[in-house]
């Protein structure tokens, strides 16, 4: 018997939709389109994060001076995407099925207001039978603002929209106990919550994505810690979409166990703000020890020892503890000048409330 997902995020890996020689493989993508199709007919809505607009723009320019990375990435890209989207659009067409195309960047996620004008996009897309195919905008995304890679943007995708899974397609089964290339490695086949994976990651990336297994690893544990199944698995597979929400104990893959206490939206937002924090509150030792109890408590000015940085009511702050590691992200409840003015004072509200504070 089958797992009953569903509302499914799915990211296919350049590596899954490349040839060796870095062009698009047509075969590839029309064999996940017709799994994608299968399950979206059983009544499975899926949300599609798909690369491979690089690839698709390489085989098409041939550049007449020679450009820097970021120059020919976005030119590859932007001729890529439309080749990508297009491709999608005639194979989903044959099964009587409309895509939607939404490219998106980092600073979309920035603000609540951008992160919830995404989410209603896409809710429209799912309400009305059209399957989102996202993927960044790497035409407008210069280094610093880019995500890690794809596998970033589609735990940020599956939060969001809610999603019951996530399923990670790379060229790989899953996480191996060994380098991938040793006979003796296995497929690690559950990974429990707080399981320590550091010692068994090749930290190599593939060859044409840009984010390695720690990457993924990394968002993997995040994402299941919000409520929402990771599976890792080789999208060269036959089938293998299928398989895995119809057979998930016999077929190959890394499945990361989700957390039984589900997360509100908003904390599930500040989860993935990390890379759009202002400033920093650093507290003492008394306010870590209470916040490493797994209570519900606030970060109040009389464990305050001193902030960091400027920022606004509402941006998003780091929490670093007293040893100066950083212990979470939340939302600030009044600017920087005023978290100054109440430092280490009692009966004062909270700098960051409970309810938008994610320790990490």
């Amino acid at each position: 018997m089958g797992q009953q997902f569903t509302r499914i995020a799915v990211k296919v890996g350049s590596n899954v939709l490349t040839r060796a020689d870095g062009t698009l493989d047509v075969t590839r993508m029309s064999a996940l389109t017709d799994q994608i199709a299968e399950l979206h007919k059983s009544g499975v809505e899926v949300i599609l994060i798909s690369s491979g607009a690089v690839a698709s723009g390489r085989s098409e320019i041939h550049t007449l001076k020679k450009l820097d990375s970021v120059n020919q990435r976005q030119l590859f890209s932007a001729v890529g995407q439309a080749k990508l989207i297009n491709r999608y659009y005639e194979l989903f067409r044959e099964h009587g099925i409309a895509v939607g195309q939404v490219l998106t960047t980092k600073e979309n996620f920035g603000t609540r207001r951008h992160y919830l004008n995404q989410k209603n996009c896409m809710m429209v897309m799912l309400e009305n039978g059209v399957i989102p195919i996202v993927n960044e905008n790497d035409t407008i995304s210069v280094s610093e603002l880019m995500f890690t890679d794809n596998d970033e943007l589609s735990g940020l995708i599956a939060s969001m929209m809610d999603a019951q899974a996530l399923i990670i397609l790379s060229n790989i089964d899953g996480i191996y106990n060994g380098s991938p290339a040793d006979p003796a490695s296995t497929i690690i086949r559950e990974v429990g919550q707080r399981k320590d994976l550091s010692s068994y990651i090749q930290a190599s990336k593939s060859s044409f994505g840009r984010g390695g297994m720690l990457t993924k690893t990394n968002i993997a544990r995040k994402v299941a810690d919000e409520g929402i199944c990771v599976i890792i698995a080789n999208g060269k597979r036959d089938n293998i979409l299928v398989d895995l929400l119809r057979h998930p104990a016999e077929t190959l893959c890394t499945r990361f166990i989700p957390s039984p206490q589900p997360v509100s939206s908003i904390k599930k937002w500040i989860a993935h703000s990390e890379g759009f924090a202002k400033g920093e509150i650093h507290i003492n030792q008394q306010a870590t020890e209470v916040l490493s109890a797994d209570k519900a408590v606030s970060i109040l000015p009389v464990g305050i020892t001193h902030i960091e940085g400027e920022f606004e009511k509402d941006d998003i702050v780091r929490i670093i503890d007293y040893s100066g590691n950083p212990v979470g992200v939340g939302k600030a409840n009044c600017d920087s000048a005023q978290a100054r003015e109440v430092i280490g004072k009692h009966g004062k509200k909270a700098v960051v409330h409970y309810d938008y504070l994610y320790i990490e």
